[in-house]
């Protein structure tokens, strides 16, 4: 039974509007003072007041329940066999196979499902159901979007998770930098850091040598902690197994890990046969067995190793340009680059600003260093081949970054601006061939996009306050590492502009490279021939003065000697001939005299009248005096001047 209670009330009182009216104030409760109660209070003069206009708040925190991961897996087998049946035994599925095959429901079955199968087939055949219709206009939009990066996770050193695991802190004064980072070859959610203090003199006594792998999706702490007996500072997966690892050392040393073991090494070269510094650079070969190994380091030699035997290394290379194989010779290598399409090509960047090409198969170790490549004035930090053009590559030194052709040895193809910081590290992009990533030491990772900019970077992002140490791209373009030199990673996703291959990129970017590549042979054609004229007009040059040089001094003197007599007898016969003129024409004057005075004397005794050619003769007579003397002084020069060379 239900209880009902039912309010009733008249329609018209619903909805009635209030009225309001003005009324004098009334007195509802009066309470007089009470003097009894003076004694309980205390007069202040004067009284201070104040008024706050804000609302009051609280403050309150709330902790949220952290979201705990687990890895879970699910392996499928075969099954559904009967219990009297061993699926291992060939020949007892095999019959039991036949056996279902002639009953005649599965018969029934497997028509009825044929027709089925048979029109979806059809219609995919008629169909091509994974067809894109619009691509066109998701490129143009994609296109249009600016390029961009966000931070989606920031991975401190293991020093600022003490505090959770060990409820103490770090003990270490020193930072060390993240020198090497590695993305897991499969998944791509794992990142392995080799922290290393790299700065000299400046490691303290306890610091920790030990390094990280970390699983991104529960950054809270590092899965594996690598135990090495020196710092690490280079660390790689094997793209072939990658639960193994190697790694070179600050003292020189290789090892190598499996995660499945432990972070205890499994094997480390000995000190005798390792390098002398620190191992910046170990890459993986390309081998049958997967275990091969090569590393380059600072005292100027590369090592091949085989992980299985790190007793010694299997091969050596001295990084000596001059091809004498000397190791005091030798350059210091900085990084080192191999590309798996080329298995005998290697090249390493040095610190003189040199990169050396390398072939591993030559005959000679002279020979095994092809060529060379100068163009930076500090140590090569970066050196990336393009994954689509493998004979360009990038190098990043100095404050320059530049982008080198194989078939060009003098010069670079195509390079940056100088920045105003220090470059630290590069990487290609693996997606677009048009793309290149470089770390500053000022925080600043810049993107180069040359297909759309030349001259500026088309996106400049500040990641961190401190310099940025080194750069690994993850394989699909879209995640980026970054290694402080306080250890801090940062990781970053580049908007899909930057990781989308573009329409007619691949062509456009040969193109580039086609062009600029010409332009610099041609250049190195045209210095090459100036070069040959130079040297050319040098030698030249050089003949003449030794030419000189060896004429006999008796036969330059008997040559001084006679050129000096015949100066003097075409002197003599020079003034001989004047003084011959100058009598004649005294002779010639003095009888035109007499003949006209002697026929033109006027009858009255002519005293006073001179003749007009006696007057000739006169200024005739004083030019000669004249030129007389003035080649006195030229002749007692041109004496002076025979004499000298005489002595000479």
């Amino acid at each position: 039974m239900e209880i009902i209670y039912v309010y009733t009330r008249k329609r018209s009182e619903f909805g009635r509007p209030c009225s309001f009216s003005d009324r004098p104030a009334v007195v509802n409760v009066d309470i007089p003072p009470d003097p009894s109660m003076a004694s309980n209070f205390v007069l202040r003069n004067p009284v201070d007041s104040y008024v706050q206009h804000t609302s009051d708040m609280s403050e309150h925190e709330v902790n949220t329940e952290r979201v705990e991961v687990e890895s879970r897996g699910v392996n499928h087998v075969e099954g559904g066999w009967p219990k009297d049946i061993n699926p291992q035994e060939v020949e007892q599925t095999i019959r039991f196979r036949k056996k279902v095959e002639k009953d005649e429901n599965y018969v029934n079955t497997i028509m009825h499902l044929s027709t089925l199968m048979e029109h979806c087939v059809k219609q995919n055949n008629a169909i091509n159901i994974y067809e894109e219709y619009f691509g066109e206009e998701e490129m143009a939009e994609v296109e249009d979007e600016p390029p961009s990066a966000k931070t989606i996770n920031v991975i401190s050193k293991l020093t600022s998770f003490f505090d959770v695991l060990l409820s103490k802190r770090d003990p270490n004064v020193t930072k060390r930098t993240a020198t090497h980072l590695s993305w897991h070859p499969d998944t791509c959610k794992k990142l392995a850091v080799a922290y290393s203090s790299l700065e000299f003199q400046q490691n303290v006594k306890d610091m920790s040598f030990d390094s990280y792998i970390w699983d991104l999706e529960n950054p809270n702490k590092p899965e594996l902690v690598l135990k090495p007996s020196s710092p690490l500072v280079s660390l790689e997966y094997n793209p072939k197994d990658s639960h193994v690892l190697v790694g070179g050392c600050y003292n020189g040393q290789m090892a190598y890990w499996d995660t499945r073991k432990g972070g205890l090494p499994v094997e480390v070269s000995t000190v005798e046969v390792s390098h002398r510094d620190p191992v910046y650079g170990a890459i993986w070969l390309q081998s049958k067995t997967g275990t091969e190994c090569f590393s380059a380091s600072t005292d100027g030699q590369v090592l091949w190793w085989d992980v299985r035997k790190l007793s010694e290394p299997t091969e050596s290379l001295v990084l000596d340009i001059t091809r004498k194989g000397l190791l005091e010779n030798a350059l210091g290598a900085v990084t080192l680059e191999f590309e798996p399409t080329m298995p005998t090509k290697f090249m390493v960047g040095t610190e003189q600003g040199i990169v050396i090409a390398c072939n591993r198969k030559a005959k000679t170790p002279p020979e095994k260093i092809t060529s060379t490549y100068s163009g930076h004035i500090g140590p090569v930090y970066a050196l990336v081949r393009n994954p689509f053009y493998p004979k360009v590559f990038l190098t990043v030194g100095d404050w320059t970054a530049r982008i080198w052709s194989e078939e060009t040895k003098e010069s670079s193809i195509m390079w940056t601006k100088c920045h105003l910081s220090y470059l630290t590290d590069g990487c290609w992009s693996t997606v677009r061939p048009s793309v290149f990533f470089i770390t500053r030491s000022d925080g600043t990772l810049d993107v180069w996009d040359f297909l759309f900019k030349q001259n500026d970077p088309s996106l400049s992002l500040k990641v961190c306050n401190e310099p940025l140490s080194s750069l690994r791209l993850q394989d699909n373009g879209c995640i980026v590492g970054c290694g402080s030199k306080l250890g801090t990673v940062t990781l970053l996703e580049i908007s899909s502009g930057l990781c989308t291959l573009q329409r007619n990129e691949k062509t456009l970017a040969t193109a580039m490279f086609e062009r600029e590549t010409k332009r610099e042979k041609i250049l190195e054609a045209r210095h090459r021939e100036m070069r040959l004229k130079e040297r050319a007009r040098s030698e030249g040059q050089e003949m003449e003065v030794e030419e000189s040089l060896v004429e006999d001094p008796q036969e330059v003197l008997d040559r001084v000697r006679q050129e000096f007599f015949e100066v003097i007898e075409a002197e003599m016969q020079r003034r001989a001939r004047a003084e011959t003129q100058g009598l004649r024409g005294k002779v010639l004057g003095t009888a035109w005299t007499c003949n006209r005075s002697r026929d033109s004397l006027p009858r009255g005794g002519g005293q006073g009248s001179v003749s007009v050619f006696q007057v000739k003769s006169r200024a005739g007579e004083e030019a000669s005096a004249q030129e007389e003397e003035s080649q006195l002084p030229k002749d007692k020069e041109e004496e002076e001047e025979e004499e000298e060379k005489d002595a000479a």
